[in-house]
């Protein structure tokens, strides 16, 4: 079947627009119906497994509220946790603790859609396709006295589609620890847009576990974050077990002088294939980025990462580091990497490396010469390894207990 024709179809297999996100949904339908479908000749998605992301299409949208079944550990005690069953019009009567609250009308008209157009983002399927079928919207205001950690959950629903949106607002002066969780199902598809703004002096932790279900689960997950001045905000990520996963993490440090730290990790194994596009773009002076790329691949699988930064000519003083590190596991697995700088301005220290990889000999024979066998040895190199990325978490991550399933798939 044509891309075209599949799109069409997903289309018209959405309900009709309505709801408070009416416009957007709108919006979305028409520019997949403009845009249409991407191809290998789009850079942006050149390397993508397009069987896969067709597939994503063909599952049904809920059109019916569902019960999730799925368990969740319990939540640490000075935590708020919000659990997202898509399609519930189940934000209407949240209760929500004292320091945070939901935006009125007016906040959501003037902030929603704006970071995601400003990312400037050209063919923007990933956001288009959540444009175009969620109906509901969490939207909340954070204020300077919420004293809590945040728990986001949202499960997958076998054999169904779901879409969700979010929309967050940090007052100036917050401080935030927030974990958003993402579990897949098997036969099941997840997309997530997920839009904040920190104002000044906000100092948000943003923590996402991402953990698919290897029987054809797929996720497509953006991440458009805008940064005032002196704001600092750092995301640590985590993505395994997709059929197929996309995650776009997108930054604009709207007036510079703010401080962003970018952690991602990325574990494949069988067919797989998972891929980060990431945006970080400084439109003011001393900016300054710290990003850590880490993929590991193993058996047929395919990482990817594409980082792009770009620093126009008022974004003086900027400082920026990308490294992206990858570890390929077997022969035939396959790891994509690339650095995009985009640098106007002329007095800034921007720098940018790669490196792919096996397991170190030298430190597994060490491991081995002390009497550890070859498949622990292996699981140990693998943990520290991840370490370096999962321990940014935010600590209610650890109940998750995905580091016990990592040691499990990958050996």
């Amino acid at each position: 079947m044509k891309s075209s024709t599949l799109c069409q179809e997903w289309l018209n297999s959405l309900p009709p627009t309505q709801g408070c996100l009416k416009k957007e949904q709108s919006l979305g339908r028409e520019l997949l119906l403009e845009n249409g479908m991407p191809s290998n000749k789009d850079e942006a998605w050149r390397l993508c497994n397009f069987n896969r992301l067709y597939s994503f299409l063909s599952l049904p949208t809920i059109i019916k509220s569902e019960d999730v079944k799925s368990k969740f550990p319990e939540k640490e005690e000075n935590s708020e946790r919000i659990i997202i069953n898509s399609n519930r019009n189940q934000f209407i009567n949240i209760n929500l603790s004292n320091g945070i609250e939901k935006l009125n009308d007016k906040e959501i008209e003037e902030n929603l859609g704006k970071i995601v157009k400003s990312t400037q983002v050209k063919n923007d399927l990933s956001v288009c396709l959540n444009q175009a079928s969620s109906s509901e919207l969490l939207a909340l205001k954070v204020k300077r006295n919420f004293n809590k950690s945040l728990e986001i959950v949202i499960p997958s629903i076998k054999k169904k589609s779901i879409s969700t949106r979010i929309f967050l607002l940090l007052e100036e002066g917050a401080k935030l620890d927030l974990l958003q969780v993402f579990l897949g199902n098997n036969n099941s598809a997840q997309n997530h847009l997920i839009e904040i703004k920190l104002e000044s002096k906000v100092e948000l932790s943003h923590g996402i576990i991402s953990l698919g279900e290897e029987k054809e689960s797929s996720s497509i997950c953006t991440v458009a974050v805008e940064q005032s001045k002196n704001s600092q905000y750092s995301l640590h990520s985590i993505h395994h077990g997709w059929d197929y996963a996309r995650f776009e993490p997108r930054i604009i440090q709207s007036e510079g002088e703010a401080s962003t730290t970018i952690k991602n990790l990325q574990v494949t194994k069988s067919n797989e294939q998972i891929a980060t596009h990431s945006l970080i773009r400084f439109e003011g002076p001393n900016g300054k980025l710290d990003q850590l790329q880490k993929a590991v691949a193993s058996e047929y699988s395919h990482c990817i990462f594409n980082g792009s930064i770009e620093v126009p000519q008022q974004a003086q003083k900027t400082e920026a580091a990308q490294l992206s590190r990858n570890l390929l596991l077997s022969k035939r697995a396959r790891i994509d990497t690339k650095p995009e700088l985009e640098i106007v301005a002329d007095d800034v220290k921007c720098t940018h490396g790669a490196t792919v990889s096996q397991l170190q000999d030298e430190e597994l024979f060490y491991l081995l010469s002390r009497g550890i066998d070859n498949e622990h040895a292996n699981s140990l190199l693998l943990k520290g390894y991840y370490d370096e990325v999962i321990s940014h978490l935010p600590k209610s991550s650890e109940k998750w207990n995905f580091v016990k399933k990592l040691m499990k798939d990958i050996k």
